[in-house]
């Protein structure tokens, strides 16, 4: 059964979760559809990526029949296995750090519930674009469990250690205005998909090696040491300068320049 749809159009591709019936709540087949689009996205020559689902929410979480059916289940044998994400990640968890392996930028659309299994989907893109209507939470508490799709590495780096704990201890949804104050998301808007998608045209047209390499650069700053970070930066733009059509790039943004700056 469909829950993903994968579209090309201007450099851009657009990753939907298509199970609006049930609010887009993560299964099985949800799980392995997410993957596999991330994973074609990953193999195509996009140069962004908007996230968004169908029907009355971005997704409201995990499906709780799933869920249901892990009790009495080895847990241990279901979660420990490193099965994807290059051996550092089970399934659940590559649902949100696909993207973040993605080279393109990712932009999530964000409407309705974005709940749980969703809240974390959503953290895994590199840019959270909030509706008027959106609600978020950190849902799994509800449920006696805590995140584990990869939100322990997501929400340390968007959001202070109090909010993390405040959001994770009571699983209470936020509306969007206390989303932006907390970082959560970047920016409000009307429409989300609508602006969703400008900014994705934007990035689409500056250059797809440099995108790339920001990103790259940009996850390693978030971790590594300032001596690796200062020397990843000459070595990736040693790379970037030396290739033909990036100076064709940096010739034709210099004929553009103001004439002040000439």
């Amino acid at each position: 059964m469909s829950r993903v749809s994968v579209t090309y159009e201007n450099h851009i591709a657009h990753v939907r979760l298509t199970r609006a019936d049930k609010m887009n709540a993560v299964d099985q087949d949800m799980i392995t559809a997410i993957i596999a689009a991330g994973e074609e996205v990953m193999a195509s020559d996009a140069r962004a990526v908007v996230l968004s689902g169908e029907g009355r929410a971005f997704c409201a979480g995990i499906d709780i029949t799933g869920l249901a059916k892990m009790v009495g289940v080895d847990p241990k044998g279901q979660l420990m296995p490193r099965t994807h994400g290059n051996g550092t990640t089970n399934q659940w968890q590559e649902v949100a750090m696909i993207w973040q392996r993605v080279p393109m930028p990712v932009i999530a659309a964000l409407h309705g519930p974005v709940f749980g299994a969703g809240c974390q989907l959503a953290l895994g893109a590199d840019i959270r674009i909030a509706g008027p209507d959106m609600k978020m939470a950190v849902m799994e508490m509800k449920w006696g469990i805590v995140p584990d799709m990869g939100g322990m590495v997501l929400l340390p780096k968007l959001v202070r250690p109090d909010v993390m704990r405040r959001l994770t201890y009571t699983a209470s949804p936020v509306d969007a205005d206390q989303a932006l104050a907390w970082g959560l998301v970047t920016e409000l808007a009307d429409d989300p998909m609508a602006a969703a998608m400008e900014l994705a045209t934007q990035i689409a047209g500056k250059s797809p090696s440099a995108i790339r390499t920001a990103k790259r650069l940009m996850a390693l700053a978030e971790t590594a040491d300032a001596d690796t970070v200062l020397m990843a930066e000459s070595a990736e733009q040693a790379e970037l300068i030396g290739k033909p059509d990036q100076m064709e790039v940096v010739a034709a943004a210099m004929q553009k320049r103001p004439a002040v700056f000439k």
